[in-house]
């Protein structure tokens, strides 16, 4: 059985040397890799995909291209910049993360795995990736890509046996190009549907392949269906300008600003928790946003209204900058169905 194993990682390092992807926080062939930047791209890749990310990495990079510069940022910046990637939980992580580096390790990673999980916003994936792909430490790194490639080699029908299986075969040399290369392979090879096992490297050791079965590995279990909630959006508008809010620093979508918005509740509301008292009219359209565990709709309200102080953090917002208010998507859609993005 270990040797093969060793056949797996022998053959997978040899295609990825050939087929490797070349991409913007991937260190190239004979480089050492940047921690600052792995850690950054699999925090942005986490359920977002390549090609998103990948204009977004550079864009930050440029701004913020370490842990020192990071860490000077005001949290109004890292969120703006974050906006669109979704669950804002990792911007304040990565924030709050750059601050304890520096402070704790003089602006460098600790380059174990259990010293790694220590740092705020970082947990076992994230963990293992960085110590496997920035410091070559024998890590287990298993995403979505690699459970799959892995499920498929063994026909592993849980979890716990998937991640067996991907502690057997990864090598004590080269392990951070072996958990990239597994990425890669799923991302290009090994994937969901249709899974191209023709060109696959390790289609002669692969169970599933022998048995006609790859698209019933990973084996998945029923979901369960998510709560629809509802709520109201509101656009004030005065002038050339929108009323914008700061959500509240802790729950869904915390510290972002924002459309004024009820509460997100159980059945359609009304207008009676609009922010301001107006001459409210609900639009012939709603915007609807799934989160990771309920699914919601939201009513459009809008007013016309004189232009007057606001009170906590409210800002008047020029329509015509919207764009650069650093919306979370679900505001994003809701200004453009209005008309004002």
């Amino acid at each position: 059985m270990a040797a093969k194993h060793s056949s797996i990682a022998d053959a997978l390092l040899a295609w990825y040397d050939a087929h490797r992807r070349e991409l913007p926080w991937r260190a190239r062939p004979g480089e050492a890799a940047d921690p600052y930047r792995v850690w950054l791209s699999e925090v942005m890749l986490q359920q977002t995909t390549v090609a998103t990310v990948t204009p977004r990495f550079q864009a930050w990079t440029a701004r913020w291209p370490d842990f020192r510069s990071l860490a000077q940022a005001s949290d109004d910046d890292v969120m703006t910049a974050w906006a669109g990637l979704g669950y804002y939980a990792r911007a304040r992580n990565l924030a709050a993360c750059a601050k304890a580096v520096v402070a704790e390790h003089g602006g460098h990673f600790p380059t174990t795995e259990a010293a790694l999980r220590k740092l705020p916003g970082i947990g076992d994936y994230t963990a293992a990736a960085i110590a496997a792909i920035a410091f070559g430490e024998p890590a287990t790194v298993v995403d979505a890509n690699v459970e799959r490639v892995v499920a498929r080699l063994f026909r592993a029908a849980t979890k716990p046996a998937v991640r067996a299986a991907a502690e057997a075969i990864t090598p004590r040399d080269r392990a951070g190009d072996f958990a990239q290369a597994m990425m890669d392979l799923g991302s290009a090879i090994c994937i969901p549907r249709k899974p191209r096992c023709l060109l696959c490297p390790l289609r002669d050791v692969c169970a599933a392949f022998a048995a006609g079965d790859q698209v019933a590995f990973p084996v998945k279990t029923a979901k369960a269906r998510k709560p629809q909630r509802y709520g109201t959006i509101f656009w004030a508008q005065a002038g050339d300008a929108v009323m914008l809010v700061r959500r509240p620093p802790k729950g869904l979508l915390g510290g972002m600003r924002a459309l004024p918005t009820g509460p997100w509740v159980g059945e359609p509301p009304g207008t009676t928790d609009a922010p301001i008292a107006a001459d409210w009219t609900m639009r012939n359209a709603t915007v609807a946003h799934g989160f990771t565990h309920f699914d919601l709709q939201l009513a459009l309200a809008t007013a016309r209204v004189e232009r007057h102080a606001l009170p906590g953090d409210a800002v008047w917002w020029p329509v015509e900058s919207l764009g650069e208010a650093g919306l979370p998507t679900v505001f994003a859609k809701a200004a453009k169905a209005i008309g004002g993005a």
